[in-house]
């Protein structure tokens, strides 16, 4: 791995990121350009979205969407053959000067980390945020409707007070038994 290589930003047309990824590894195998382009990344998190039916489903979503990162040492050929890949619509900078992520920059994005670090944080997308009203549907509570109290994404749970007997009480209920209430 080349000492000067610097990690640099290309920007793709959206939904080509993977399709440039793959097509510079290619060039990069074919031309045996590896000690000019090092590594290709299209950085993902993975979340939970909750589907319309109540169900946690994992996605894997892209950080950087229309984006692809690059490690490379910057040349006339390495710049040539990503700016050259079909998709590619230029480097990220002033002009088209290509511009390397500062070192501060790439530890904020984890890229000293192994690769798959299974203690990654995942994101838990909701249609409620602490302070809304929600219908409980489903568990003891079913059918009853509540403020959100907090949101613990880590165990998944919610917690809500529901008005019972002309007393507020706290349940702790589970995120995908949780909906907006709309009325």
């Amino acid at each position: 791995m080349s000492e000067s290589a610097k990690w640099y930003v290309i920007h793709t047309y959206s939904g080509y990121e993977n399709k440039v990824a793959q097509t510079i590894m290619k060039v990069v195998e074919n031309r045996k350009l590896h000690d000019l382009i090092n590594e290709i990344r299209v950085p993902t998190e993975k979340a939970i979205e909750i589907t319309e039916n109540n169900k946690e489903k994992e996605v894997e979503r892209k950080i950087f969407p229309g984006y692809v990162l690059v490690k490379m040492t910057l040349t006339d050929d390495s710049w040539y053959v990503v700016r050259n890949t079909r998709g590619v619509t230029g480097f990220v900078g002033p002009g088209s000067k290509p511009v390397p992520l500062t070192d501060k920059e790439v530890a904020a994005m984890g890229f000293d980390k192994a690769e798959e670090d299974s203690s990654a944080p995942v994101t838990v997308e909701l249609n409620f945020k602490v302070g809304d009203r929600v219908k409980i549907t489903g568990g003891a509570m079913e059918g009853f409707t509540g403020i959100v109290k907090a949101i613990n994404t880590e165990d998944k749970t919610v917690d809500v007070s529901v008005s019972m007997f002309g007393r507020e009480t706290p349940a702790a209920v589970s995120i995908s038994q949780v909906t907006p209430d709309e009325d």
